[in-house]
């Protein structure tokens, strides 16, 4: 993203404060309410700075994304246990996480950040899918023989990624055992028997 800004080096500290501010503006507001105006004043710098190194709003949530200030920690998977707890540790919490009433209005509007974004849609899916955390996580799983040889990682991710999104934009509840039945649907064909 640094080869698209033009105009003069920026400030580290204004840089910090705008990420921040349309962080904190796309969290309580979401993509369709964000704007360059709302965002300088909570950064307090002017509407110019911004659009001196970023051309719109979607431009900045991308370098958010890809600077992780838009997305939480509770995206890394645990490491440590047996792949499958560690799986419904952390889907149990990311699904209250994104289904809670704070923070499901931030996946709805990625979502609708994505669609009017190619770019923001492309860093999303690295967030979640294919170039995830999540792969690797897998990948050590399959190393350690808890997944077959030949696990489709990148599938495996994008479905957990589809799972919570068709949550979030459904507004499904999670239920008491949802997180033990998604990763056994999941994991269950590639799991090691040994």
């Amino acid at each position: 993203m640094n080869e698209r800004r033009r105009g003069a080096a920026r400030s580290e500290a204004a840089h910090r404060s705008i990420l921040e501010a349309t962080a904190a503006l796309f969290a309580e507001k979401g993509y369709d309410h964000l704007t360059i105006e709302g965002i300088a004043a909570r950064a307090h710098v002017g509407k110019q700075t911004i659009y001196r190194w970023w051309p719109s709003k979607a431009e900045v949530v991308a370098e958010c994304l890809l600077e992780g200030v838009l997305l939480p920690d509770q995206f890394t998977p645990p490491t440590g246990g047996r792949i499958r707890d560690d799986m419904v540790v952390w889907l149990e919490a990311l699904m209250a996480f994104v289904t809670g009433e704070e923070h499901a209005g931030l996946f709805r509007s990625l979502v609708a950040a994505a669609m009017d974004n190619a770019e923001i849609g492309r860093m999303l899916r690295a967030k979640l899918g294919d170039e995830s955390v999540m792969v690797v996580r897998l990948q050590e799983a399959v190393d350690a023989g808890e997944l077959a040889h030949g696990t489709p990682l990148r599938d495996v991710s994008e479905a957990f990624a589809g799972m919570l999104a068709l949550r979030v934009l459904s507004r499904a509840p999670a239920e008491v055992d949802a997180a033990e039945r998604m990763v056994d649907a999941v994991l269950g064909p590639y799991l090691s028997r040994a």
